[in-house]
């Protein structure tokens, strides 16, 4: 699908960069083939006209030139260049070239601060939703954020891993709203998520202390309960333990793939609000699962879950994921995003974060010991290595 579409970009891009040249052979063609009376002034006023948001300042001068130079030569080759229409016909065409400079200087204007939005937007980016190693605490770790508007960048959707003395622990969460407001409570509950899980000894604490933190940034907003609400999801991995444990607030539940293509959704025991509200204290209870070798955990935002079809279908990630293997978390966000464009037809109305955790399967662990071992002094250390 992607390269057909492609190809035809590229057609269309050319066909537009051959159109002013087009409209000043066409005005050419026009005016000889037609009695004197007719003009084709209009074209060669269109031509830097169309020339200006696509050509350099420079080609869209060449073009300005090229059709005044046509105008004056038509009139030439007619004996009409001592005629007042002649003149009018000339400032015209003069008139609209220079019009068309100035417009190609406003369009480079306003593509450069839009270059320079994008690279701070990605820089922004990078700097709240910092895309996490492969590798975490020995398990394979792949994130995404899908934008649903192309220029777009970062919302409220977040993500983040962290190794920590409890284990690996995770977040994703939706920060309800848009725009900057959204963008900054992100940053304060990634950084809140940060800190506490490097010290709560338990994800209840974790969760506790991010409460604790968007409340106090509601308070200094003025939002109420209604308006600064984050609906979040923390999981911890503790080490040398077969087991994941849940903290759900509000958050659509994650799914649990197997290595046999079964897929769990882990709903939670208890429903809970989402973070912020500061409606009441009520005590976070965390569910334990079990994480074999060779499950993956699958944690996102409701742009996933509430992607719709034409029909207005929601799209159901547990129906859509059972009995298909994936070799690991990359490979299955390739696989959902794709599924989802196809879902859609490729019109996403909500950003999406997805988050993917694999344990290892058994044999891969044991390869993984071995071969530095094996490279170190063995025989067929050459070998191993390359693998």
């Amino acid at each position: 699908m992607a390269e057909p579409e492609q190809g035809g970009a590229d057609i269309s891009r050319g066909f537009v960069r051959l159109l002013p040249a087009l409209m000043i052979v066409g005005g050419a063609i026009f005016d000889l083939a037609t009695p004197p009376r007719f003009t084709a002034v209009p074209l060669f006023a269109a031509a830097p006209l169309i020339a200006a948001p696509i050509f350099t300042w420079v080609g869209t001068l060449l073009v300005g030139i090229a059709a005044i130079l046509g105008v004056t030569g038509l009139h030439f080759y007619n004996h009409t260049l001592s005629q007042i229409t002649a003149f009018t016909e000339l400032t015209t065409v003069i008139t609209v070239a220079g019009l068309a400079l100035l417009i190609n200087r406003v369009v480079r204007l306003g593509s450069q601060r839009l270059a320079s939005a994008r690279v701070i937007a990605e820089t922004a980016q990078r700097a709240v939703l910092p895309t996490p190693p492969e590798r975490i605490g020995g398990l394979h770790v792949a994130a995404r954020y899908e934008a649903a508007q192309a220029d777009a960048f970062i919302g409220g959707d977040l993500f983040a891993v962290q190794d920590t003395p409890f284990g690996v622990r995770l977040v994703v969460g939706d920060v309800r709203g848009k725009g900057m407001q959204a963008v900054e409570a992100v940053a304060v509950v990634i950084g809140a998520f940060r800190e506490a899980a490097e010290q709560e000894s338990s994800l209840e604490g974790v969760a506790a202390r991010l409460e604790r933190a968007l409340v106090r940034e509601g308070a200094r907003h003025n939002l109420d309960a209604v308006e600064g609400f984050t609906t979040a999801v923390l999981a911890e991995i503790p080490r040398g333990d077969r087991v994941v444990r849940i903290v759900n607030r509000g958050h659509p539940e994650p799914l649990l793939l197997y290595a046999d293509g079964n897929v769990n959704i882990l709903e939670p025991t208890e429903a809970a609000l989402p973070l912020g509200m500061g409606l009441g204290i009520w005590p976070d209870r965390s569910d334990a699962h079990r994480l074999p070798p060779g499950a993956t955990l699958l944690l996102y935002t409701d742009g996933l879950s509430e992607a719709r079809d034409r029909s207005g279908v929601f799209y159901d990630p547990g129906r859509r994921l059972a009995g298909r293997l994936f070799p690991g978390p990359e490979e299955l966000l390739d696989a959902l995003v794709d599924d989802v464009r196809r879902h859609t037809g490729g019109g996403s109305t909500d950003d999406m974060a997805l988050l993917a955790v694999s344990r290892p399967a058994e044999g891969q662990q044991e390869r993984r010991r071995t071969v530095p071992v094996i490279g170190a002094g063995g025989r067929d250390g050459g070998d191993q290595g390359g693998e």
